[in-house]
């Protein structure tokens, strides 16, 4: 079965995965499909019914290590050894398989299909306990080998004779930055101070940044360090060895693993479910092979608690529903919540409900539903719209249920509800049940006619003139448009007029005289200033020359650049070419047509109040005042 994109059904499925433990699981579960079948589509039920009835015991699976142990078993098929703490955490993996199988056992008679699945983990005690006996704290243990512990042994040996070596150099504190051993490159060292550094007969293993601290391996100790070294790559192989033999244990039982960890992830997935319903108050629903949609007060799990309950019955007396009401009174949402409870059913996800209802196994479920608008194809909303429906009425038969919003809307009313009505009728026929919403009066009046239709409608509340977003079956309600558009603040006289053109149809057709509100003006007091602005540009009949317009002057003057040099003509004279509007983008700088970047510079400079600009201008000033004086 799809599932449409409008039923929101992802975000469910999102908030299901986060319920999820293994990493293994949420791949799983995000490439899951709908239940393919009948008997799957009631197993799944099933399964989730068991797991909310041992979670509402307090029985809680201990999935333990089972987190990443995918990326474990994968570095085992691949070859590596795992380190101390993966398999530690695989250990608790393979712990689990006994416990998690005792705790079904005890409770077989509440979950007997989650029972039948655990009877299928086997006991890998033995393994585990090796693990957890050799790796302690993080760490191969000591005791994994004869070898290993002999080993360690005399690691503790050589560092305890360097101790004594070493203890010896404090004595001497002063020739020493620090009075302690230094570890560098694997040897232990003495961080002398540089200048004292002769004092000491030994290796320089190192340096500091700033030179003045020497690291220095005594002689004394190169050999005690020498064997450490070697001690220490002893144990490394050692442990390696440890670690080998226990992820080679896992290995020789990956076959059984694999089928166990089948099973751990499958049971993760149910509880995971199981958990989601239960957070949502949600309750089982059956999930049959009869074409009948039942909704006992279904609430819609994305809404929370200011979904309102929907019931309503289809496939028992009447195959399709058409839905009447206001926009804004929750038809879409009516029919959201029917094509998201089918999608959740044949997940085996339960929606809060009074316990009665039931979907049918479906085929196929298809929905029509928002704007369709494809800007890729080219496509209009009213095309978008049928492009899906054709889709629809080539692929929607038995098993099918069709949910269609405003159905045959975004064109020429008339031809869109006779669209509509054929369009039903055909989708009618191919055997799918079917709910469409609609505010043609002809759609609604075909409902109300066909022997196999029902008409319902969104409650609305006469005395407040508020939507109930409650369905009420056989019943024919009112789009509402009048109330709509009092709320949306339409004149209450605008309103009227409408109700009483509802009634007689009694349209105005009578002309109106309007007076005109040009103001005539003598053409010889229109003003230069209403013409030009500063960057257009202009002819100047006084020079023969295109040029940019600056700024207006006193006495009908005004100031042009031509060639970057400014002239004052009579604005009389100039004559608009191009608009700057046309020639510059917004927010374009006009100063830079007329000055260069360092008066620019200078002018904004001396705007803001620039201490060195204004010093500048004295200067300027003061030359200038003595130029006259000489003159």
């Amino acid at each position: 079965m799809n599932i449409p994109k409008a039923t929101e059904f992802e975000q469910i499925k999102e908030q299901v995965s986060k319920k999820i433990i293994s990493d293994y699981g949420k791949a799983r579960f995000v490439n899951e499909k709908p239940a393919a079948t009948i008997h799957s589509a009631q197993k799944r039920v099933t399964e989730t019914t068991e797991a909310m009835a041992l979670l509402a015991a307090g029985r809680q699976v201990p999935f333990m290590g089972l987190q990443h142990v995918l990326h474990h078993t994968e570095k085992i098929e691949k070859g590596f050894v795992l380190e101390p703490q993966e398999l530690i955490e695989y250990g608790d993996f393979l712990r689990s398989f006994r416990i998690i199988r005792q705790l079904f056992e005890k409770n077989q008679s509440i979950a007997p299909k989650l029972h039948q699945y655990a009877q299928g983990l086997e006991d890998f005690s033995e393994i585990a306990e090796m693990i957890f006996q050799k790796i302690r704290n993080g760490q191969v243990d000591s005791n994994a080998s004869r070898e290993l512990r002999k080993i360690r042994g005399t690691i503790e040996k050589y560092e305890a004779d360097l101790k004594k070596v070493f203890a010896k150099f404090f004595k001497e504190s002063r020739y020493l930055q620090e009075n302690r051993v230094i570890k560098k490159n694997d040897r232990y060292t003495l961080p002398v101070r540089a200048e004292f550094q002769q004092q000491f007969k030994g290796t320089i293993i190192e340096r500091s940044n700033k030179r003045a601290t020497v690291f220095i391996e005594p002689e004394a100790a190169a050999r005690l360090n020498d064997r450490l070294i070697l001690a220490q790559a002893e144990e490394t192989a050692a442990q390696y060895q440890v670690l080998s033999e226990l992820t080679g244990a896992i290995a020789e039982q990956m076959n059984a693993v694999f089928a166990c960890l089948d099973i751990l992830v499958v049971l993760d997935i149910i509880f995971a479910r199981g958990k989601y319903c239960r957070e949502i108050n949600g309750q089982p629903i059956a999930i049959t092979e009869e074409e009948v949609l039942l909704l006992d007060q279904v609430r819609h799990p994305l809404l929370g608690t200011d979904a309102v309950p929907l019931s309503l019955k289809l496939g028992e007396e009447n195959r399709c529903m058409v839905i009447t009401g206001p926009n804004a009174g929750g038809k879409t949402v009516v029919l959201k919540t029917v094509g998201l409870v089918c999608a959740m059913a044949h997940y085996g996800l339960f929606p809060a409900h009074n316990g009665n209802s039931s979907v049918p196994f479906l085929k196929s479920l298809w929905m029509d539903i928002g704007d369709q608008q494809s800007l890729e194809n080219s496509l209009s909303t009213f095309s978008g719209h049928m492009s899906n429906i054709a889709q629809i009425m080539t692929n929607a038969g038995r098993n099918s249920i069709v949910l269609l919003d405003e159905i045959g809307s975004g064109t020429e009313p008339n031809e869109g509800a006779a669209l509509a009505i054929a369009i039903m009728e055909s989708i009618y026929r191919s055997g799918a049940l079917m709910i469409a919403t609609t505010h043609y009066g002809e759609i609604k009046q075909f409902a109300l006619d066909h022997q196999d239709f029902e008409t319902a409608a969104m409650a609305f509340d006469a005395k407040t003139l508020t939507p109930k977003y409650r369905l009420l079956t056989n019943a024919v309600g009112d789009s509402n448009a009048f109330w709509i558009a009092e709320k949306m603040a339409i004149p209450a006289e605008v309103v009227q007029t409408a109700k009483e053109y509802l009634k007689d149809r009694s349209y105005s057709f009578e002309k109106q005289a309007f007076v005109s509100t040009r103001k005539r003006t003598d053409p010889q007091e229109v003003k230069p200033e209403h013409i030009f602005q500063k960057g257009d540009q202009v002819f100047s009949a006084e020079h023969e020359k295109r040029g940019l317009f600056y700024e207006y002057l006193e006495q009908g003057q005004a100031k042009i650049s031509i060639e970057k040099q400014f002239f004052v003509v009579a604005a009389r004279r100039l004559q608009l070419l191009t608009k700057r509007e046309a020639l510059y983008p917004d927010g374009y700088d006009l100063d830079q047509l007329f000055f260069d970047f360092a008066q620019r510079k200078f002018t904004r400079d001396i705007e803001r109040g620039s201490k060195k600009a204004q010093k500048q201008l004295r200067k300027a000033a003061q030359e200038r005042q003595a130029k006259r004086s000489f003159d």
